[in-house]
Parts: structure tokens; sequence; C-alpha cells
């Protein structure tokens, strides 16, 4: 990466649903329920969940909820961060990703920062290798788990702009692939289990974890750190053609 100097004096830009919108320095823009930019009326998001201000230099992005984690992450996803409530973070990257989800609903802002200080590597940089599986980083997936995070991810996938995309149930991303609700659920296990052992926060089990947060937070790190694409979207439509021939 490189550094150069940041200014708040540029143009901080927040897309949502394909309409941008442009905080004023010295101002703070608010970003849920009931704010600046209302993104639901759902009422499992927060009023005021976002908060975006300049503070010196720079462009800051505050979690200002109370309970709604918020996952962050550049376009190649080599850097990705999860603001917990009351966390910030400095917006240096000329263009960022931010989802958080609400109840059934996974939520995607674009931010654009025209006075960003970083630069980050080649967005390309991702790699296949020839037996099937799929490497980004220290993490490969099998063929059935890229199959299963396509599924989670299909509506956001396909929905080809930043917005909203409601979280398929378990069952109906198992009915997609043709596959049993219990294989789907200890594929699913499989999957979050290696994630956590590589350090992927908020998918491991446990009181309190409610099997919806869970496949949410999946569904984000799949999405931000291009586990998945679109262009995977192919794969999809084959497994479920092949399931729907062998039941015939």
């Amino acid at each position: 990466m490189t550094h150069a100097r940041a200014t708040a004096e540029g143009t901080l830009g927040i897309e949502f649903c394909g309409e941008w919108h442009h905080p004023t320095p010295g101002t703070t823009f608010s970003v849920g329920r009931d704010a600046d930019l209302t993104v639901d009326t759902n009422q499992y998001l927060h009023r005021r969940l976002l908060a975006f201000d300049a503070d010196g230099d720079l462009w800051w992005m505050s979690n200002i909820g109370q309970s709604i984690s918020v996952s962050i992450a550049t376009p190649d996803g080599a850097y990705q961060a999860v603001l917990g409530a009351g966390a910030r973070v400095p917006l240096v990257f000329p263009e960022v990703t931010v989802m958080f989800s609400a109840g059934a609903y996974t939520y995607e802002l674009g931010v654009r920062n025209h006075a960003a200080s970083f630069t980050g590597r080649d967005p390309q940089a991702t790699s296949d290798v020839g037996d099937g599986t799929t490497t980004i980083g220290a993490v490969t997936l099998t063929p059935s788990q890229r199959l299963l995070l396509i599924a989670l991810c299909e509506p956001i996938l396909r929905g080809g702009m930043v917005g909203a995309s409601q979280l398929p149930s378990s069952a109906a991303a198992a009915a997609r692939l043709g596959w049993p609700l219990t294989t789907f659920n200890r594929k699913l296990d499989n999957v979050c289990d290696k994630l956590d052992r590589e350090g992927v926060q908020g998918l491991r089990g446990g009181v309190g974890k409610l099997a919806t947060n869970r496949r949410a937070r999946l569904v984000e790190h799949a999405i931000l750190s291009r586990l998945v694409t679109p262009q995977d979207l192919d794969l999809l439509e084959v497994a479920a053609a092949a399931s729907e021939k062998s039941v015939r």
C-alpha cells in the first residue's frame, strides 16, 4: 500500500440503491431507520446505526447503534474490519463497501472518498487452483462449500447495485441446491468452523448466537472477501439443474 496525506475537504460519497449522498464537513451524517439516510423501515434496524463526520484531515465512520455489528472492506477484500457498537474507523481508502444485517435483511452501502490516503492491491488478486477448490489467502473452499456460499449470497450477487437483500433461510438455500436440510446444516457448520479458525468473527455458535446472525455474518464475510462473486452464479445454476434432473 502507498500512503499520501488526506484532507476532509474532499467529497465523501455514500451510495445506497443507486442514489448518492454527500456529507458536509462540520456536520454529522447519519444512516439508519430514521436518519439522514433512511435505508429501511425495518423494525430490527436501529434508528441511527452509522455516523459519518470529518475530524481533522480525515473522514470517520462510527457505529452508533446498540447491538448491530457493521462490516467494512475494500473492493479487493484485502482490508476488512468489523465495527461493534461504539467503534469508529477512519475512511482512508478511496472506496469501501459497508454491510450490516438487521432481522432477515442485509444492507450494503458503497462509500467513496476522493481524498483517501491509501491505495490497495490489485482487485484481481485471487487465485484458482486446478483441483476444483478456490483459494483466497489462507482459506480453501471445497466445491460444495463454495456452492453453499453462493446459495446464501445469491440475492446480493444478483442485486447488481448497492442496496438491501433478504437473507435466504437455510431451508430455502438447501432447496435451491437440492440438498437435504441436514446436509446443508452440516456443511454450513464446516464452513463456519473453517473460517472461525482463520479468525473470522461472529461465526461460532453458542448462547445468544442466533442461526440468522451467523448466516448473516457468513454472507457479509463471503461478499466482502470476494470468496464468491457474481461470476459464480453460473455454478449455482448448473448445480440446481443437475439436482432437478436427478429427481426426475
